[in-house]
Formats: C-alpha cells, structure tokens, sequence
C-alpha cells in the first residue's frame, strides 16, 4: 500500500432475509469526520480515470460487485511518492481502503453486472479541490 491508506476488514452479518453490510464507524482507524456519502457505479471493463482529491480523505468499499483501484503517491515527500499500489475491493474479502489527500486514483468495473463504490468522504464535494486528467495521461495499471 502507498504511505497513509488503511485497509480495514469489514464485516457481512447475512441473514435468510437479507445481509447487512458495514461500511464505517465513527471510531475506526482512517476515520476523521463527516463531509458526505456518495456512491458510484462502473459497468464491466469501464475504467474510470484519473483523480486527484487535494484535500479529500477517501473512505471506499465495494458492497456490489467487483472494483480494480490503481493509485499513484503524488505527494512529494512521501516515502512512496510516485509509486503505484493495485487493490480490488469486493465482498470476498469485505473491506474499507481509507486514501488520505494528493493520490492519483482510477477504478475498473470487473463484474458483468452492477459495481458500486461507496465513498464517505471527511469533507463535502467542491470542484475545485479535485484535479482529473483523462486515462491516456497516466498509464492503467502496474508498471
């Protein structure tokens, strides 16, 4: 992982009627505060790149489907700066990745049917925070 994410098992209590899936706790490691909750979808090979959140910490888990994330270190400084780190988020194994600010990242539907990302991010969307490029500016995947 690159410097400062945090991975962090989540549980599924399922049921005959249905499962409930944890996302986020107020006391867990990664968690800062609330800035808002959005979800996002990617059909089956779609990748979705690139982004730069300046300020934003990432929450992400995948409670639908099957995510590949790529993220790139941009913070100078950083023991990691300028590497990569691939993860897939799923349900199998189920768990939350916390990004902290200054981390190109990108994200690929694996599944035929609906990938969902959900986000509890620690401050609300504000467009000039994040920076984006197209996906042939910055190669997909690990070098």
């Amino acid at each position: 992982m690159l410097a400062g994410m945090v991975k962090s098992e989540l549980k599924i209590l399922k049921s005959d009627s249905g499962s409930v899936y944890h996302g986020v706790k107020n006391n867990d490691k990664g968690f800062n505060i609330f800035g808002e909750v959005y979800f996002s979808s990617v059909k089956k090979n779609i990748i979705k790149a690139w982004k730069l959140h300046k300020k934003m910490t990432l929450n992400l888990f995948v409670p639908v489907g099957s995510v590949q994330f790529v993220f790139i270190d941009a913070r100078k400084g950083s023991q990691t700066y300028n590497k990569r780190f691939e993860i897939t988020l799923s349900q199998n194994p189920y768990s939350r990745l916390t990004v902290p600010p200054m981390i190109w990242f990108g994200f690929k539907g694996i599944e035929k049917e609906l990938n969902l990302i959900c986000n509890v991010a620690d401050i609300a969307h504000d467009p000039d925070e994040v920076i984006r490029k197209k996906l042939n500016e910055i190669k997909w995947g690990l070098v």
